[in-house]
Order: structure tokens, then sequence, then C-alpha cells
């Protein structure tokens, strides 16, 4: 038997009871600290579970981050800095580097009629910068000393081939001014059926209530005038989304609607769409960049809307998929092609005036 055998029988007949019974309540909460299980290296637990608690101070209050971040910025103030090593003073060592003159061989030396050498030893940097640029050689000056030289007739490059690059300058752009229209006196316009109002244009106007945008929508159903109803990025929703459909199935004048950035979800949209096929008078609509991508349905929908409406010429909205595009491509041109009259059914299907007038006769182009 090995002295290490030796050494653990010992132990064999130990009574583990008997000795947890004669500690003591401080060392059985210090067996307690040592026998906990802890992974400091996995970055998923809670730090809590990471380490143990070395704290035995009692928690003096809430956390009130703002006096922590004073303390912290005062103790950072009244810490001195440290002194550096060696002072800085300001003394240059070493001596500076000069570019040794290169003697060009007798082989490499170019020489030139007399005209040219003195018409070159007369020009200025400009001019100097434009000849480079004519030659070729590019490496000598920036892109924009290069393509000023060649694409203008005149010389523009006044600073020389070894020239800083400046930046452009460009004009400032005002921005857009907010948007002029009296909410509350178009509502009553539309509401009043007026004939001199043709477009209603909230866009950008991101203060409406949602109620005022369903009262809006409202007073369309029953308004002849209004040809265009532009809502972009007025924060408007699925309520909004609803209201705006209910308008589409009993509204026939409206031709062109734009519901484009706004938060309408795929249940909104869909809605929108299942009226437009209700309406027949609808020819422009757009409802693209919405909060959230509506979904591989939604463009199904949109491509069977389109092919099922001959009357929407315009439809805006970024396709994800493949498929929805090319039948909503497809389905575009052909609903411009039909608006042409007999030259688009002749375009369209490639046949004489007597087969497109029997076509018409026959079947349905919306079928088609």
């Amino acid at each position: 038997m090995s002295s290490y055998q030796k050494e653990l029988e010992k132990y064999r007949d130990i009574d583990e009871d008997e000795i947890l019974r004669s500690l003591s309540p401080e060392e059985l909460e210090q067996l307690d600290y040592e026998l906990q299980e802890m992974d400091p290296e996995n970055m998923l637990l809670p730090a809590g579970l990471r380490q143990r608690d070395q704290t035995k101070k009692s928690p003096t209050g809430p956390l009130d981050r703002e006096a922590l971040m004073q303390h912290l910025e005062r103790q950072a103030l009244e810490t001195k800095e440290r002194d550096d090593l060696v002072p800085f003073t300001g003394e240059k060592k070493g001596k500076p580097f000069i570019q040794p003159k290169r003697e060009i061989p007798v082989e490499e030396q170019i020489t030139l009629e007399p005209e040219l050498e003195e018409a070159l030893a007369k020009a200025t940097d400009a001019e100097m910068c434009d000849i480079a640029a004519i030659l070729g050689m590019y490496t000598l000056m920036s892109n924009k000393q290069y393509y000023d030289a060649i694409c203008s007739g005149e010389i523009c490059n006044t600073e020389g081939i070894s020239s800083v690059v400046q930046p452009d300058k460009y004009k400032p752009v005002p921005d857009e001014p907010p948007n002029p229209t009296d909410v509350e006196e178009t509502l009553k316009r539309i509401q009043n059926n007026d004939q001199a109002l043709e477009e209603v244009n909230l866009n950008n106007m991101q203060d409406i209530a949602a109620s005022t945008l369903i009262e809006l929508c409202q007073a369309m159903k029953g308004n002849t005038h209004v040809r265009s109803f532009s809502l972009v990025a007025t924060r408007s929703g699925d309520p909004v989304a609803n209201a705006v459909a209910e308008m589409l199935r009993e509204n026939k004048n409206l031709q062109s609607l734009n519901i484009e950035s706004n938060f309408i979800s795929s249940s909104g949209l869909m809605a929108v769409l299942k009226a437009v096929r209700e309406n027949s008078t609808l020819t422009e609509l757009r409802m693209d960049n919405q909060r959230h991508w509506p979904g591989d349905a939604v463009e199904m929908e949109m491509a069977a809307m389109l092919e099922h409406c001959p009357a929407i010429v315009r439809f805006g909205y970024h396709f994800t998929q493949q498929g929805p595009r090319a039948r909503a491509a497809r389905a575009v041109t052909r609903n411009n092609e039909l608006r042409k009259g007999p030259l688009g059914w002749r375009k369209l299907f490639g046949v004489g005036s007597s087969s497109i007038k029997f076509s018409v006769t026959r079947q349905d182009p919306a079928e088609i």
C-alpha cells in the first residue's frame, strides 16, 4: 500500500454528521460560502451568480444616480494628477530629415527644343498642372485637379500640383417650409363639398390627431370634387387605414391616394387593398415606407389587386419578393396600355384591330 493510500485510510471512518454538529454558526456560514459553485467565465449569468458576494455592509438606501454622478465628478476633480516621469520641455532632439538630391543619369536626361524649354521655364503652377493632366500624369495630382483639367477648357487649377486639396463649397440648402394647410378649414371645406377644393395635402403634419384624420376620411365619403388625397408622414396607424378603406368603398371620384411613410401594419394595408378592389375611379395608389415590412401575404395581395383593377396605372411600393414584383410590373404595364384605347390593345396582344374588337366584346379586360 502506498503512502498516499495510507494517508486516506484514516479518513475512511470519519463521521461527517458529528463534525457538522460540532461547528459553530460562523463556521457553518464560512463553509457554505466556500462551497458555493461560481462560474466567473459564463457571461450569460448575472453578476451575482458569477462571483461571491464580498460585501458585508447593509444597503444605505435606493440608488440616487444624480448624487452618484456628482460624487464621481467631484472625486475626479479633487484627485491630483500624476506627475510625468519625464517632464515635457518642448526641446527638439535629433536632426531633421533632409531629402538627398538625386542626380539624374545622363541616359535619363531629356533634352527639349529651346522654345519648349523656355515655355516650360516660364509656365506657372496652374499651367504645369494642366499639362500634367493632359499628358496623363494623374499620380502627380488629386482626382479633383485631374478631372478639372481634363473636363474644363480653361485653366482652373490655380493652386498648383503640390497643393492641398480643398473641399468643395456647397451652397446651404434651406429646410423645407412647414405645410401651410389649415386642417380645420380643410375639414369644413370637405364637409361642405367645396367645388374649388380638388387636392388635400396633409404631408409631414405629424401633430394631427388620429381622430381628426378619421373625421377627414369620413367627410371624404360624400365629397365629389376632391381628386387627390395625401397623408404622407402623418403618423397614421391602422384606425386611419380602416377609415381610408371605408372611404374608398363609398367615394367614387377620388383619383390619387398617398399614405406613404406611416405606421400602418399589414392588417391596415390589407383593408385598404381590399377596398381598392371595389373602387373603379382610383388611378394612383402609394403605400410604401411603412414602419414595418407588411409581409409576403400583403405583397401577393398587392399584385392580385393590380391584376384585378385595370384603373390603377401608378402604384408606389418597393417589393422585396421577385414573384409579386414581376406580377405587379406586368399588371401596371397592362393597365397603362389599356388606357391608350385600341392602340394599347393592339400593342398589348399583338393582333389586328378586328381581333381586338372581338376580344373586347367577348371578354372583360379586367379578367384578361
